[in-house]
């Protein structure tokens, strides 16, 4: 629990119960929300105070958490039950329409607990959340909350971060937050609607298609082809491929972040080796920026020729991804690294990497020079 649970509120009968040195078989009882006498709000209260515990009663009394009985809940949440009880209730019961809208429009539900829900709430629930805004502007939390849960409506994440944008407050929650923004003040965001949106629909495609991906370590979404020497997508990826190039901005960058987020599900290689590539700087950022990247994706991408100088740069600016040799030096041999990055790394990389770089004719003049210089310090 999140929040504590005031037990100086409860009757007597219930206090004896919590005594640990009480009549064990009470407690059990009590754990199945069976306790004549009490109030439902005290008795849901017992139950959720005993989950706590370290006995035979705590592993019983989370069951029946699980599946409240209805009049139990019904009447404890009619009642002025504790803040810390919704705490807990709360996330358990967020994809169940008829429950959660009780929990929310609870006089006694706090902050935290809206959080927790949106977290893991269905879409209904979700829509739910959103549609008070009073709430989510005094606690962007929530905003980042619903943001990054895969069950929000596409239209409903570009909504409520429109409304943060509008009102300068910042997302710390959302990896790619700058990007997200700066994508979302070129919108035309539409009002909520009862049924998806094209958009909506069109996301939630996207999830399906990547999650059907699985890319082993050395493995991409594109290929060289080995009679044209171009970069192609590879087959298993162009159905994605296909979708990606129609999403907006905005989604993409969303996507990224719920792709991440959600890697047991989404292949979330998958969609940043699309992202890096996106002819949108802000899409490209957004996906070198999404948490869970590997050193072997960043490796790959420090290589690779069709990607913005912005995503370079980042790559560039990271100490930990630039602790690896490999790094350093991709970022010297790409000709679209910018040059300040380029000249820093190369008083790095050894000796024969530093002659193949002198004699490349694939790097601008410039890192070629500065890697004969180095050589010359060294006396080579």
């Amino acid at each position: 629990m999140s929040l504590p649970i005031d037990t100086s509120r409860l009757p007597g009968p219930a206090r004896k119960i919590l005594d640990p040195h009480g009549p064990a078989q009470l407690r059990v009882m009590a754990a199945k929300g069976v306790v004549p006498g009490l109030k439902p709000a005290d008795t849901l209260a017992l139950v959720v105070l005993l989950s706590t515990g370290a006995d035979g009663a705590a592993e019983t009394a989370k069951k029946t958490l699980e599946a409240l009985p209805i009049p139990l809940l019904n009447g404890a949440l009619a009642d002025n039950v504790d803040a810390g009880v919704l705490d807990v209730i709360g996330p358990l019961y967020a994809r169940d329409v008829a429950v959660a809208e009780k929990i929310l429009l609870h006089a006694a539900v706090e902050p935290v607990t809206v959080v927790a829900m949106a977290q893991v709430a269905s879409e209904p629930v979700c829509e739910m959340i959103a549609t008070n805004e009073e709430r989510m502007l005094a606690n962007p939390k929530i905003i980042e909350a619903l943001y990054l849960n895969k069950s929000t409506r596409m239209s409903t994440a570009d909504r409520i971060l429109e409304l943060a944008v509008r009102n300068k407050i910042v997302l710390r929650a959302i990896p790619a937050f700058e990007q997200a923004a700066a994508a979302i003040e070129s919108e035309l965001v539409p009002e909520p609607t009862e049924a998806p949106t094209f958009d909506d629909v069109q996301f939630n495609d996207a999830e399906r298609l990547a999650s059907e991906i699985r890319l082993g370590n050395d493995e991409d979404t594109h290929e060289i082809n080995e009679f044209t020497g171009q970069e192609e997508v590879a087959e298993v990826a162009r159905p994605l491929h296909a979708i990606w190039a129609e999403l907006r901005p905005p989604a993409k960058i969303r996507l990224l972040q719920v792709a991440t987020l959600n890697e047991v599900r989404v292949d979330a290689k998958a969609v940043r080796m699309l992202g890096v590539r996106d002819a949108n700087p802000l899409v490209a950022v957004a996906a070198i920026k999404s948490p869970g990247i590997g050193d072997g994706e960043v490796m790959r991408i420090a290589s690779m020729r069709n990607v913005c100088e912005d995503v370079l740069r980042e790559i560039a600016n990271n100490r930990e991804w630039t602790r690896h040799y490999m790094v350093k030096l991709n970022l010297v041999a790409n000709p679209r690294t910018p040059f300040g990055h380029s000249s820093k790394w190369i008083v790095h990389l050894r000796e024969s990497d530093l002659k193949a770089i002198a004699k490349s004719k694939e790097v601008p003049g410039a890192v070629q020079t500065a890697a004969r210089q180095q050589l010359q310090r060294k006396g080579k």
